[in-house]
């Protein structure tokens, strides 16, 4: 997986995805993946979302990919659920982590960090 810049330390190419969880697409997203980030430098952990829609025009492909800081006990309670999943990259899977973070509001939007108290936002930059 690509390597990010740390919104910490600021060290190019330090920030890794450690797990991810494929979500359903909604309303809006074609591809929705929760992502735990850490740093090998500094040892900074976040979670990540990455929504990509192909709605539209053939060129009009466009994509989101937020980080936001998180307490260390939901970032736990993410880490644990996407080991315990038996298909992490399958959308499709009814385990409990896809049940949890994969629901949906009733405009049909993805609501699976509504009651995750979000911290800062920071870009996932490249």
């Amino acid at each position: 997986m690509m390597p990010f810049t740390c919104p910490k330390c600021s060290t190019r190419s330090a920030l890794r995805i450690t797990g991810s969880l494929e979500l359903p697409s909604d309303a809006r997203s074609d591809e929705i993946t929760l992502q735990i980030v850490a740093c090998e430098q500094c040892g900074f952990a976040g979670i990540a979302v990455y929504e990509e829609s192909r709605r539209g025009s053939l060129d009009s492909d466009s994509f989101d990919h937020t980080g936001y800081r998180v307490s260390a006990r939901d970032l736990a309670a993410l880490r644990k659920a996407i080991s315990q999943c038996p298909q992490p990259g399958n959308p499709r899977c009814s385990c409990a982590a896809h049940r949890r973070y994969g629901r949906r509001n009733a405009a049909a939007r993805w609501s699976g960090l509504e009651d995750v108290p979000l911290g800062q936002r920071f870009r996932m930059v490249l």
